[in-house]
């Protein structure tokens, strides 16, 4: 491995996802520009990630700006219009009306009207009895329809803003733009790191970015934090803004010396995690509707979320041929697990239920990992809809000299990426009061210990007097 590298920065930002770069462009707007950003991947971008797939730029990761056409304008919505990024307007509701039987049977619009409603109804009350700390046994019943099934993944795991305001589009509106841009929805993570960071060619170039650090220990003291990755890399910051998810956070990849306090861990322990995978498949032809309102379409199967959401990416890219379907939580974790080979296998055994058995084989499948990748270990947090602000409140809480950021410490926004947007802007502006506050502190502090040397030598010029050798270099820094 060699000598180590050592290096020594007011701030080390861990983590360049989207919490990560605006944190450091905060700090770089307020004259703090010694510090360093390391991350574990080979890209900038985090969780906003593309990624070429049959001959198109697919989102791996986040790919709607959620919360557009309100009094208040989403941040994200703001940076894509300046970017020119290509988005379109994406209504998924319409797939409730857009579901398969296993004999490729569309459910007549009445019978899907009526278990939306019934789960919409059923999803309030659970609500009701939350907010009221009921102990009533009458819990509303689950569904086991394979249809009520459909209906309650499309809800719970797409649409909760049916059932309760989501601050994020009571304040930004009700509209979601899909972004279908080659660049990628990272771009705009790019665009604003390039407003602080040295570049050439559209390419970072500045050391202050240094990728492939993946960060394994912290050691933190009261006059700073000692930080060492995987490669043998040493960092000696006075603080550091941690912008690492939820998942990573609860795994065992970042050793914390001394251990986080017990409150701090708990915190983080309670904090769901949702995983969500798109799994993306390419045919030679197209074989399903485009209209409008065909977009996106469900399957009913008996197990719930069993490659229910679909959606054909002909708005987005025409001529593409591509599905993508969407599995969260268990399901992601299980198809994680398997070959690639064998969920093209059983995607295409839904997909012959609903269109025949006549439609060709999928030419090419890709799919993501997110909660096996070690840096990321899931897709967003999840909070209830009524969340424990005490949680909230230790979540984002700084442990010493370490700041934690990213969506998971937003308390408004938590799991979309504007939320990483505001909790890096808002975690780099209480950094930059605190550490302000200290060379305050410290001046404060050097002031009363000098203030009896320079009483003594004041009164008695060109006395000699037994002085400590500490005191004496803190009454010459401040002569000087």
């Amino acid at each position: 491995m060699g000598n180590p590298t050592r290096s020594k920065c007011s701030v080390l930002i861990v983590g360049a996802g989207i919490s990560g770069i605006t944190a450091a462009k905060v700090l770089a707007e307020n004259g703090v520009e010694d510090f360093v950003i390391v991350e574990a991947s080979d890209r900038i971008g985090g969780r906003l990630r593309k990624e070429d797939f049959g001959g198109v730029a697919v989102e791996l990761g986040a790919g709607w700006i959620a919360g557009v056409g309100g009094d208040q304008t989403n941040p994200l919505w703001e940076m894509a219009r300046h970017a020119n990024l290509r988005t379109y307007f994406s209504d998924y509701s319409n797939a409730r009306f857009n579901i398969y039987d296993n004999n490729g049977n569309i459910f007549p619009a009445g019978v899907a009207a009526e278990a939306y409603d019934k789960a919409v109804e059923s999803a309030v009350e659970k609500l009701r009895d939350q907010e009221s700390d009921s102990s009533s046994d009458e819990t509303p019943p689950s569904p086991k329809r394979p249809i009520d099934l459909a209906i309650d993944f499309m809800l719970h795991d797409f649409e909760m803003a049916e059932v309760e305001p989501i601050p994020t589009y009571v304040d930004f509106g009700d509209s979601e733009f899909l972004v279908a841009d080659e660049r990628g929805y990272e771009h705009l993570v790019y665009e604003m790191a390039q407003t602080f960071l040295f570049t050439s060619a559209a390419k970072i170039l500045d050391n202050r970015l240094q990728l492939n650090k993946v960060v394994r220990e912290m050691q933190q003291s009261r006059k700073g934090v000692i930080v060492k990755t995987e490669d043998g890399s040493v960092y000696e910051a006075n603080y550091v803004i941690l912008s690492v998810s939820i998942g990573v956070l609860q795994s065992n990849l970042i050793n914390f010396s001394p251990p986080l306090p017990r409150w701090k861990t708990e915190a983080i322990s309670n904090i769901d995690i949702m995983v969500y995978t798109k799994v993306f498949l390419k045919f030679p032809h197209r074989f399903w509707a485009c209209d409008a309102d065909k977009e996106f379409f469900m399957y009913a199967h008996e197990t719930r979320g069993y490659y229910t959401f679909w959606q054909n990416m002909e708005k987005a890219y025409p001529g593409s041929n591509i599905l993508v379907v969407t599995l969260t939580n268990e399901e992601s974790k299980r198809i994680e697990a398997q070959s690639d080979e064998e969920t093209k296998r059983e995607a295409m055994e839904v997909l012959r239920a609903m269109f025949g058995p006549q439609i060709p084989e999928a030419s090419d499948i890709l799919v993501p990992r997110w909660w096996n990748n070690r840096f990321q270990r899931g897709s967003y947090s999840f909070y209830p809809v009524h969340p424990d602000h005490h949680l909230l409140h230790n979540v984002k809480a700084p442990v010493g000299r370490i700041f934690f950021t990213g969506e998971h410490t937003s308390d408004k926004f938590n799991g979309y990426v504007h939320g990483g947007y505001y909790s890096g802007m808002d975690t780099s502006k209480a950094l930059v009061e605190e550490m302000r506050a200290e060379i305050a502190r410290e001046n404060e502090s050097q002031s009363f210990l000098l203030q009896p040397l320079l009483a003594l030598t004041l009164a008695q010029p060109g006395a000699v007097f037994d002085i400590p050798t500490h005191l004496l270099r803190q009454f010459s820094e401040a002569i000087l």
